[in-house]
């Protein structure tokens, strides 16, 4: 990376490079008038709130981003997951650890259940992974770097558009960096109340995603290779964090070990390649995470300028917690990679995201050299460009042609979908509707979106199988929706039909709206088994068999 960085500065004539180092001295000494108010907020590092105003407008304006892009769409089925599975309070679920299913119950308790609201919980979650990399950043530089470590990763695709998608890779955007805190200032100050930190905080990333595994095994790395490592395992710190751990785990490995250890099957069938795929799967993960840094690492080679010629020096001389998070960097790549070549497992640069804090911290902390307060000015201006294109430009065109072109997972239909299914359920039994299956991402949506709120009653160790849903379950009501055409899903309802003997079987259309324009068109397939002692029949035999077709009002 060096070599290349030094490449491209070469290529750079030299008076060039020259002229902008004086441009930025010589309007940091004399700043034009559209500077003043920016280099007054970043005065206010230090005094504490420019770096939340910072985030704050961060999180507000990419909400209205997806707010507006998103109008015509529902939720990601990633999102909507994580607040089905937070609906039942457990240690542990089928797939994922519990941690996602937790937020969305704890933000869905304080807020109501709407898009917008969810999408601020997922912006909310990025504001919060921002703010503990400022925790990080702080431990090592003062003043407007802090802003420029924020305002780099704000370039990054990981804190808009990975983050949305709150799922079990998300979640994890806050807890490495407030883990990564925590560790360094317990091998910094040996205290107990930093080892129970660094326990508790490593506890709650592993129930976010078992892909931590590698933070954790990294923090005991960095601490091996560092120099000061016989003061820190001669304490009682590493102990203490170690036992604070397994204890907070303790309930969901309870979980783990009477339910069959479910998530570690999940998990483990990603391990399924050989040498070749893995090598393969190592170079995407490698590339992928270039280029997510590759903005930021452009703009931070126009800062640093013929200044980068110093990067052997100035890792030379790294503090000693630079060093320590320089180990905790590498392992966090280097072990997933190994791991991958090892057990053939997949390795795609999502499940990595989480951790690019570490690099721009490294880079950008690590200059010995000072950054002029010009260029922060301009990666401010940088990153304000890019969101209010973003809202302004890009949010509308998404919204205009995803509503006539629609998403390949069906989410401009959720809604209308939902809200139907429940009409006709009304109408057949005169009950409300209390447990949905089917297509997942629409059985989540019905469950989110109908007025009823039905439980997903299709258990989650048979979300792959297509099992049938028992028959007590069925004698309390449910229903099921596929879109039209998933043949695997139309299948498994002819199955169900056969086990329920009483049953409507349906067909309508909806169709995506967008600000009042009319959108693509989709066929869904619904089936009804009206509760046992409901009294319900079904009313014709093209009900049953689906030979009915009319619109969603």
């Amino acid at each position: 990376m060096r070599s290349s960085h030094i490449t491209f500065l070469h290529q750079i004539p030299v008076p060039i490079d020259f002229a902008f180092q004086a441009m930025a001295e010589q309007s940091d000494r004399a700043p034009a008038r559209w500077r003043r108010p920016f280099l007054r907020w970043l005065d206010a590092v230090e005094a504490g709130w420019a770096v939340p105003l910072l985030i704050a407008c961060f999180v507000a304006v990419w909400t209205l981003y997806l707010a507006i892009a998103y109008a015509g769409g529902g939720l990601h089925p990633d999102t909507l997951e994580a607040w089905t599975l937070g609906r039942n309070f457990a240690f542990g679920y089928h797939k994922h650890p519990p941690l996602m299913g937790w937020v969305a119950a704890s933000w869905t308790s304080v807020f109501p259940l709407s898009d917008w609201s969810l999408q601020l919980m997922s912006m909310a979650n990025a504001g919060l992974a921002l703010f503990c990399v400022d925790l990080v950043a702080r431990q090592f530089v003062t003043g407007h770097k802090r802003i420029l470590v924020l305002l780099l990763l704000m370039l990054t695709p990981a804190y808009q558009f990975h983050a949305q998608r709150f799922n079990a890779n998300s979640v994890l955007l806050a807890v490495w960096p407030l883990a990564t805190y925590c560790f360094l200032r317990a091998f910094e100050t040996r205290t107990a109340l930093w080892a129970l930190a660094a326990g508790c905080t490593t506890a709650l990333a592993m129930v976010g995603k078992y892909y931590s595994i590698f933070l954790v095994a990294s923090f005991a790395f960095a601490a091996l290779a560092h120099p000061a490592r016989r003061a820190y395992f001669s304490s009682a710190s590493p102990w203490i964090s170690a036992v604070t751990g397994l204890a907070v785990l303790s309930p969901h490995i309870y979980w783990l070990a009477t339910t069959g250890a479910s998530t570690f099957t999940y998990a483990m069938a990603h391990a399924n390649g050989n040498a070749a795929s893995s090598l393969i799967e190592v170079k995407n993960f490698v590339l992928g995470l270039t280029a997510a840094m590759g903005v930021s690492a452009v703009l931070w080679v126009l800062i640093a300028g013929t200044r980068l010629k110093q990067f052997p020096a100035d890792f030379a001389a790294m503090s000693p917690g630079l060093r320590l998070l320089f180990y905790v960097a590498i392992g966090t790549i280097v072990l997933p990679v190994l791991t991958s070549v090892a057990m053939g497992t997949d390795l795609p640069s999502l499940w990595a995201l989480q951790g690019l804090f570490l690099f721009v911290v490294l880079i950008v902390c690590g200059a010995r050299y000072p950054i002029e307060r010009f260029y922060t000015v301009n990666v401010t201006v940088i990153v304000i460009g890019v969101a209010l294109a973003a809202v302004l430009v890009a949010a509308p065109i998404h919204a205009v042609y995803r509503n006539n072109h629609g998403y390949e997972e069906g989410r401009n239909f959720y809604e209308q979908a939902a809200n139907e299914l429940t009409r006709q359920w009304r109408e057949l039994t005169g009950e409300p509707l209390s447990a949905v299956s089917g297509d997942d991402s629409l059985a989540f949506a019905t469950a989110f979106y109908s007025p009823d709120h039905p439980r997903y009653a299709r258990p989650f160790e048979y979300q792959y199988k297509w099992g049938l849903p028992r028959k007590t379950t069925l004698d309390r009501g449910w229903a099921a929706l596929c879109f039209h055409g998933q043949d695997h899903c139309g299948r498994w309802m002819e199955s169900v039909s056969g086990r329920a003997g009483h049953f409507v079987r349906r067909e309508f259309t909806v169709q995506a709206t967008l600000w009042g324009r009319p959108g693509v068109m989709r066929d869904v397939v619904v089936l009804m088994v009206p509760p046992r002692d409901s009294g319900a029949a079904p009313e014709s035999a093209a009900d049953e068999f689906g030979a009915s077709r009319r619109p969603a009002p």
